[in-house]
């Protein structure tokens, strides 16, 4: 199966400042990234998708070139997956002369998703499928804790179920960011969040942890510091 793996770093965070190269536990955060897409596809496929110099010198220091700086138009809080996913497949088919079988999205902001993860989210893919993308399980449940307020302030359940207890309600899943496996032709018509096929990759809430905030970075630190979980499964 020929697979594009892209990376997408942009330079600016406002969660984080400068979130994708800061320091995780010696390391940047992007390597850990970097790191599980290695132990799985070669360097000629893996694609770092950056606006910023600083972040392609970075992923270079660890050998991996990266291929191009990403456009202006597409270092933009309005530019959306798509047209960086669709940026990266255009410059991929003119290196390559075709199309890849396959997509994998891997956000640099999931470190503790690795190798293991991929694999056995790739084994669930076939080209019936729009995407597989990595979830867990919620602990928002919108039958027992998720409430919309009606016109006249008061509070409703945002989806209805006879269960009392909180354990009989309907496992709802929750899309981690960590890995997405997408079918090219798909993106080629319409956005993630269109897609209809779609199968769910489960996760464990450790290697689910992403991080766009302060308090999620803080996290982080401690699951490196306490928690071998993260270096296994490479």
């Amino acid at each position: 199966m020929l697979s594009l793996v892209v990376i997408p770093a942009r330079g600016g965070s406002k969660g984080v400042p400068g979130k994708n190269i800061k320091m995780l536990n010696g390391k940047p955060l992007i390597n850990y990234t970097i790191e599980a897409a290695r132990s799985v596809f070669k360097d000629e496929y893996i694609y770092v998708s950056t606006d910023s110099n600083e972040i392609k010198e970075v992923a270079e220091q660890i050998g991996l070139l990266v291929p191009f700086i990403r456009p202006k138009r597409l270092a933009t809080d309005t530019a959306s997956s798509r047209d960086v996913l669709l940026h990266a497949l255009d410059y991929f088919i003119s290196k390559n002369e075709k199309q890849p079988d396959v997509i994998i999205l891997l956000q640099p902001t999931s470190p503790f998703r690795n190798g293991l993860h991929i694999r056995e989210a790739l084994g669930i893919y076939n080209d019936n499928l729009d995407m597989v993308v990595s979830v867990k399980e919620t602990k928002t449940n919108p039958y027992y804790v998720l409430y919309e307020e009606d016109e006249n302030g008061l509070l409703n359940k945002s989806k209805e179920s006879d269960a009392i207890r909180r354990q009989d309600v309907p496992k709802v899943w929750e899309i981690n960011g960590a890995i997405y496996i997408i079918n090219p032709e798909s993106i080629r018509v319409k956005s993630i969040n269109e897609f209809n096929n779609v199968m769910k990759y489960e996760m464990d809430e450790i290697s689910s942890h992403d991080i766009d905030t302060f308090l999620d970075w803080n996290v982080a630190e401690e699951i490196v510091k306490t928690d071998a979980h993260y270096k296994y499964g490479k």
